[in-house]
């Protein structure tokens, strides 16, 4: 049975629910990330320590710390490995903030902005060579080759979307299989480690990876929406960079495949020439279109998916935070 998508008031609800079941845990990631990264460098120290303020909800080390709960309990190696997805993940952010030319991420200054491009991307691999280093200390061989590929995966999707900039002809295969690749998958690959080194079976964890990998796809979709229909104070980040750097999402794909012949012809001329103007004159097409309820629609399609893949467990506080994770993540406003 679907029930209705929770508005993101419950949104400060839901954090407290899961800080009350698993934020010890949550801490403990956040010490391991805090040490793995220090340096000797006061310069080093210095651009870590802007991204305390960088970072956001910790979606991913939350995934991985729920699945093991609620697959029989949360083990030091699930902390290790939340540690290390997240900073995959935060190195992925500091990445594409080059990419974007952004400016602001979380209401504080991204680290181009406020340092130059050449201290991003070596911040970056920075954060992915001591993610690999983290995760071997395990000495778990199949949880390096689960992360390594997955980051393989999200490099390749971003290269992906870089590639199909000024595509005009993108279709929606290909939209879903760049952001399955470069978003689901650490949430996927998250899940289902946390099911794994929680001694799940083969099923079990490869249910959660699909409960991941739909969450996953549904966030992308809701900020993609974001960047057309967000504002800066709400978001705390730069917004319209997908139009500025012409990166087709859903609601403009949806967009021109439906737009009568002189409209689909106007939307691409928006398009081939953006500027500072084209999402204000992008917006009430998108809307008078159906183009974002469409989107949105899609997400909550999946935010659905990913539920249905929680019967594989047992009812508990962590599944019933799960389920409600995927309630609101496709309509967040932040």
């Amino acid at each position: 049975m679907n029930r209705p998508i929770a508005t993101d008031n419950s949104s400060a609800t839901l954090m407290a629910r899961v800080h009350t079941l698993i934020g010890d845990s949550l801490r403990n990631v956040e010490r391991i990330f805090q040490e793995e990264l220090a340096s000797r460098h006061p310069f080093v120290e210095e651009v870590l320590g802007h991204l305390a303020g960088y970072r956001g909800k910790r979606m991913r080390p939350m995934l991985v710390l729920l699945t093991a709960q609620a697959c029989g309990g949360v083990e030091h190696a699930h902390c290790v490995l939340a540690a290390a997805i997240e900073m995959i993940h935060t190195a992925t952010l500091v990445h594409d903030d080059v990419l974007d030319e952004a400016t602001t991420r979380r209401h504080v200054a991204t680290v181009n902005s406020r340092w130059s491009n050449e201290t991003s991307v070596l911040l970056g691999d920075y954060m992915f060579t001591h993610a690999f280093h983290l995760t071997s200390s395990l000495g778990d061989a199949q949880a390096c080759r689960a992360i390594g590929r997955a980051t393989n995966i999200v490099c390749e999707g971003e290269m992906s979307q870089v590639a199909e900039r000024g595509n005009l002809d993108l279709s929606e295969d290909q939209y879903f299989e760049i952001i399955e690749g470069k978003t689901a998958e650490l949430c996927a690959v998250a899940c289902e480690l946390g099911a794994r080194h929680a001694g799940s079976s083969e099923s079990v964890c490869a249910a959660l990876d699909g409960y991941g990998r739909d969450l996953g796809i549904a966030f992308q979709i809701a900020d993609d929406l974001l960047d057309v229909l967000g504002t800066e104070r709400q978001t705390g980040k730069t917004l319209g960079s997908d139009l500025q750097k012409q990166k087709l999402t859903l609601p403009i794909i949806y967009l021109l495949s439906q737009a009568a012949p002189e409209l689909g012809a106007r939307v691409r001329e928006l398009l081939a020439r953006p500027d500072e103007n084209t999402r204000g004159e992008l917006l009430p097409i998108l809307e008078s279109s159906g183009a974002i309820e469409y989107a949105k629609a899609r997400a909550v399609a999946y935010t659905v998916a990913a539920r249905q893949k929680l019967v594989c467990l047992p009812e508990s506080p962590a599944r019933q935070i799960m389920e409600d994770m995927a309630e609101f993540v496709a309509l967040r406003s932040a």
